[in-house]
């Protein structure tokens, strides 16, 4: 669905983006989205929200290789 008709900005546009950890601005200074009329800026700031706070966060350990077995 376009979010920004000013600029032709998809939800999932912004979906992506915010997925990718793009800050709102970052995706307002890419895409122009909220920049002009400024009709968008609630629905798009909600999308943002949305797909950030649902983004995985890699929990990242070392492995430590198992010693070998002694026969």
């Amino acid at each position: 669905m376009i979010v920004c008709v000013c600029h032709r900005v998809s939800d999932k546009t912004i979906a992506l983006r915010a997925q990718q950890g793009a800050e709102f601005d970052e995706i307002q200074l890419e895409h122009g989205v909220a920049t002009q009329c400024g009709q968008c800026e609630c629905m798009a700031r909600r999308i943002w929200a949305e797909c950030r706070s649902a983004c995985p966060v890699a929990h990242l350990r070392k492995e430590i290789p198992a010693a070998p077995l002694s026969a």
